[in-house]
């Protein structure tokens, strides 16, 4: 599928999710309060949002600076988003590789889990690098491969077929930063396990974040009852002690600089 659509099919997938996104954004709210741990003091900064989803933090970052601007390339989280945060953050309805910004304009970009969906993503970070004042930073988080490593576990038992969403390693996202000339200052892996209910459970969250569709899945439609039933029984393996099931995600946080060399 042409990257265009890919694009498309995310935003619009994301922009269904618009209003029941808040309710499971559990693991959003846990990395992008570890993101705002590392912000700059002075208010004075001009600050963007990229993939700003429905402005959660768009809204906490106005409370803490003069000026925010929330970007996302669903219309339909940007409306919600308008409806419900501080009247004002300047909302842009764009694409990651193609801000519609001047260069040398912002202090501070934060992005909470949405790079992970840009592809190239080093012409990603050459756009912020773009956008970003001298000594301006970048503070991110991402997901990484061997998120949701028991879900991919369980349907392996099924089929081969893609169920589950792959993500840059590690050492790709190091690498896209490096070619886009940012400096890094801080990139780190974390395990981040929630618990859930039962996988249903987990399905349930994953769809009202947006996040079910694998676009390189190759068979169309949900999956029949009999493969449903025979992946929840494999993913009991991981039922703990608690009674609870275990979902892992793989959580890359990073803090860059544009030291302008």
């Amino acid at each position: 599928m042409p990257t265009e659509q890919i694009k498309q099919q995310i935003a619009n997938t994301f922009g269904n999710a618009s209003k029941s996104y808040d309710e499971s954004a559990r693991l959003q709210r846990y990395s992008g309060e570890l993101l705002l741990s590392n912000l700059p003091n002075n208010n004075d900064s001009v600050v963007l949002d990229l993939g700003c989803g429905t402005g959660y933090f768009a809204n906490v970052l106005a409370t803490k600076f003069n000026t925010v601007i929330g970007l996302d390339l669903s219309k339909e989280m940007l409306n919600y988003s308008k409806l419900n945060r501080n009247k004002n953050i300047n909302w842009l309805n764009a694409d990651m590789h193609n801000i519609p910004l001047a260069d040398n304009s912002v202090d501070i970009v934060f992005s909470n889990l949405a790079i992970q969906w840009c592809n190239p993503l080093t012409d990603a970070f050459i756009e912020i690098k773009r956008i970003l004042k001298p000594d301006g930073v970048l503070i991110f988080s991402s997901l990484l491969d061997g998120t949701l490593n028991e879900l991919k576990q369980s349907w392996l038992s099924v089929d081969n077929d893609d169920h589950v969403i792959d993500f840059n390693e590690l050492i790709d996202i190091k690498h896209s930063l490096q070619i886009s000339g940012l400096s890094i200052t801080k990139l780190e892996k974390t395990p981040v396990v929630l618990d859930y209910d039962n996988v249903r459970h987990l399905a349930k969250e994953l769809k009202n974040l947006g996040a079910s569709k694998v676009p390189k899945r190759s068979r169309k439609g949900l999956s029949g009852k009999n493969s449903w039933k025979k992946m929840t029984q494999a993913y009991d393996g991981y039922l703990t002690e608690q009674g609870v099931y275990p979902a892992t995600y793989q959580l890359c946080t990073g803090m860059v600089m544009n030291t302008h060399e």
